[in-house]
């Protein structure tokens, strides 16, 4: 039996035992590990199967006589076909094994260096991933909008809402590099934008962040952009700050106040929980002597429109020529070759990363 399904099993024992339920934030932790393992292979298991009844059917056309098995040839060419992109699938999920890999994520695109390019390179980014979270079936529900000075976005923060919308996510973290003709100058020159992208996993309620109500400050205000005649009337906007750390969160997408501050506590608590484990990945990369990819000024993908057309990510060395279909949401080559080649908190193995 596998270790991941020894582990499973003991856990499983565990539940059957008399006073499990006792202590029921440590049955909860128990219930969710067994739950994670079980999903890492079972799929594995269902894929298996699968696998020895395609070998049953090829078995029989070996036996059959050439005239008898033509269509059993094609059904077999079909599902090997079909299994070949479901194995795929297969592997790039069995990366997404982090304890938050499943969770819904909180993105937020800041508009870097250079002014009103940046800010509309911030809006090109926010469409880009609405499109990818579409092609993906993920809901998207956006949180904040704050517009530039004279177009685009200086700051967007929205959620991605499905099954490893974070695991996948967290491979854009990091700057993007934008160089184009800028739409903005008449004189038609090349220009380079940077807009920062912070990827952040939705904490479930069982994830238990401490706040402190003195650390915070809680300010309203009226919601901007578009909106009903309540929405701007009325201060049912929320920014919170948290004054150690001085980590800044709004919302203002909702009619309520109330709903405002609850969703807005929430994003806090994920982001102060991502900051706890940047905080320990860049010990052990300081003690291991690595470098973090994750800063402002390590880009970590180049966008270039003019003279040519690429698309390169950095890290990986994955690129395309086809801007257009990346900027409309076709990442997954860039995200999968990332998980592929191993994310930074999985480099050293010896280095083990609560996440």
């Amino acid at each position: 039996m596998p270790e991941k399904q020894r582990a499973a099993a003991a856990l499983e024992a565990r539940m059957a035992e008399n006073g499990f339920w006792d202590r029921p934030e440590q049955a909860r932790e128990v219930i969710g590990e067994a739950n994670r393992l079980k999903n890492i292979f079972n799929p594995i298991a269902n894929f298996r199967k699968r696998l020895d009844d395609l070998q049953a059917m090829i078995d029989l056309i070996q036996e059959g006589a050439e005239a008898e098995v033509t269509d059993y040839v094609k059904e077999a060419a079909a599902t090997a076909t079909v299994m070949l992109a479901d194995l795929d699938k297969l592997e790039i999920e069995s990366f997404l094994t982090g304890k938050l890999d499943k969770s819904n994520a909180i993105i937020t695109i800041h508009a870097g260096a250079g002014g009103t390019e940046s800010c509309d390179w911030a809006e090109m980014m926010l469409r880009m991933y609405m499109r990818w979270a579409e092609r993906r079936g993920f809901e998207v529900e956006v949180e904040e909008l704050m517009a530039g000075e004279e177009a685009g976005l200086s700051r967007a923060t929205f959620r991605v809402i499905g099954q490893y919308a974070y695991g996948y996510a967290k491979a854009e973290r990091g700057v993007h590099r934008l160089v184009r003709i800028s739409p903005f100058d008449a004189n038609k020159r090349r220009h380079t934008s940077f807009a920062a992208v912070d990827v952040v996993a939705e904490l479930a309620d069982d994830v238990d962040i401490e706040l402190n109500e003195a650390d915070l400050r809680i300010d309203t205000y009226r919601s901007s952009g578009k909106g009903g005649q309540h929405v701007n009337k009325t201060e049912s906007a929320i920014r919170i700050t948290h004054v150690p750390t001085n980590l800044v969160v709004t919302c203002q997408t909702e009619r309520s106040q109330h709903k405002n501050k609850e969703r807005a506590m929430k994003t806090l608590k994920s982001r102060l929980y991502e900051k706890m484990q940047d905080e320990k990945r860049a010990e052990m990369e300081r003690f291991y002597g690595e470098k973090g990819d994750i800063g402002w000024g390590h880009q970590i993908r180049s966008y270039v429109f003019q003279p040519y057309q690429m698309v390169k990510d950095l890290r990986t060395g994955f690129e395309t020529g086809n801007i257009q279909a990346v900027m409309d949401g076709d990442i997954d080559g860039f995200v999968n070759a990332w998980l592929r080649a191993g994310c930074p908190m999985k480099r050293n193995k010896d280095i083990k990363i609560e996440e």
